[in-house]
């Protein structure tokens, strides 16, 4: 199974080593094939600089650990042929999903939350502990 994870999520697994939701990312890492999309990476470099530029060492230190696959993230994205989403900015990462044919797409974005969409399947990590793990 192909698993993406969201910015959202490597962020709070990532700055808390140990804990629960770093625990379950690595889990997921080690049991399915974890996808990070490259708007993803950029947007997890960009908030560690505005808000914890003092713990990027921590968060090298866990991707480290965590072994993914980056897939292709367009930069033109017809809005009209992929499920309609409130927050615009968005899009890459919905895009990205789908083009990498992921199954499920993980995270804590409530925005993705009443998505209307087969595959991927979107869910928090709590969902998909409970459902795969």
């Amino acid at each position: 199974m192909r698993v993406m994870l969201d910015t959202n999520i490597l962020i709070s697994a990532g700055l808390f080593p140990g804990k629960r939701m770093s625990n379950l990312t690595l889990r997921i890492a080690d049991e399915y094939n974890v996808v990070l999309s490259g708007r993803i990476v950029d947007e997890l470099w960009a908030v560690m600089e505005l808000k914890f530029s003092d713990k990027k060492s921590v968060l090298e230190h866990f991707l480290t650990r965590l072994s993914f696959e980056i897939a292709y993230t367009p930069t033109e994205i017809d809005e009209n042929i992929y499920p309609e989403i409130r927050d615009k900015k968005d899009y890459p990462i919905l895009a990205s999903a789908i083009i990498a044919d992921v199954d499920v797409f993980i995270t804590g974005d409530k925005d993705f939350g009443g998505l209307d969409s087969e595959r991927p399947e979107i869910m928090t990590i709590s969902g998909f502990e409970e459902k795969y793990l």
